[in-house]
């Protein structure tokens, strides 16, 4: 976003735009805050996020004093050009209460999918076939972010890429050990341990599960030409 799609930016009667963040890898919302035009300017010089206090009336740097930085993976504006998207890779938690994600708190509505209790609403099941791997991909993002004390995804990634790989190799080898013996319920076990520390691993590694789908889809397209 350089040159005449800067100056596209509409701003509003006190020169400000909000810019919604959201997560590259796991697509989380993390909070809305926003520029003006030096702060946007500052953002695409650096990489990195530059906002507006309202309350402070100053500029500042997410991250700068917490060490919690957003790399910006892309910018983009919407159809009317007065709201702007922020895909960035996050470094420890996005909101100032030490939470991976601003929008932490949830209102019930009716017929809605609910994290508080884990209730699906009413969907046909190819329709929520995969939502637990975005739940978990989501889940696994405020582990990182968060460091919760106690949790055991807390503890992979504080002992961090080695204790990770490891783990991969032995639920593999517990996979493999449940297929030779024709055991669904050892085998369904496993599998769901190995797909989960394989999730942990591409957040590690900064990969988005959507890449991964997106390359088994490119095989299937090739595949079936």
């Amino acid at each position: 976003m350089t040159g005449i799609q800067l100056d596209s930016i509409r701003y509003d009667s006190q020169g400000l735009v909000p810019a919604i963040v959201q997560d590259a890898i796991s697509k989380d919302v993390l909070m809305l805050a926003y520029m003006n035009k030096e702060s946007l300017e500052k953002t695409v010089a650096t990489g990195t996020t530059w906002f507006w206090s309202r309350s402070r009336q100053e500029l500042w740097n997410k991250g700068a004093t917490s060490g919690h930085t957003q790399r910006v993976v892309s910018l983009r504006y919407d159809c009317d050009a007065d709201t702007l998207l922020v895909l960035a890779e996050q470094t420890g938690p996005a909101c100032h209460t030490g939470s991976y994600t601003c929008f932490g708190s949830e209102i019930p509505v009716a017929g809605a999918d609910s994290a508080e209790t884990g209730e699906p609403a009413a969907v046909t099941a190819s329709a929520d076939r995969f939502g637990i791997l975005s739940r978990l991909e989501s889940v696994i993002a405020s582990r990182e972010a968060e460091r919760p004390e106690g949790a055991y995804t807390t503890y992979l990634f504080e002992k961090g890429i080695d204790k990770i790989l490891k783990k991969v190799g032995e639920e593999t080898a517990e996979v493999i050990i449940a297929a030779k013996n024709r055991d669904h319920d050892e085998l369904r076990y496993e599998t769901s341990d190995l797909i989960f520390h394989l999730m942990v691993l591409l957040r590690e590694s900064k990969l988005p599960l959507d890449d991964v789908m997106a390359e088994l889809e490119r095989r299937h397209m090739s595949k079936s030409k």
